[in-house]
């Protein structure tokens, strides 16, 4: 009968292993999405850009200055 438990010790670490991996995969995922929140309101920041226009009404593309805080 010795025999027969090692398949179920070596199921039951790679199981366990297995949640362990779920677990890490999970915190990281949760710790991307709060790093996510805190990164809208730079995004936000963006939206305050005023599209100009040329004398023909064509619009001007935007440069480095407009980005700037």
């Amino acid at each position: 009968m010795a025999g027969n438990s090692r398949p179920s010790f070596t199921k039951r670490q790679k199981e366990r292993a297995r949640q362990e991996r779920m677990a890490e995969k999970l915190e990281k995922k949760a710790q991307k999405k709060q790093q996510g929140d805190t990164e809208a309101p730079e995004t936000a920041a963006l939206a305050d850009l005023v599209v100009t226009h040329d004398e023909e009404g064509q619009p001007q593309g935007f440069d480095f200055h407009d980005f700037t805080k």
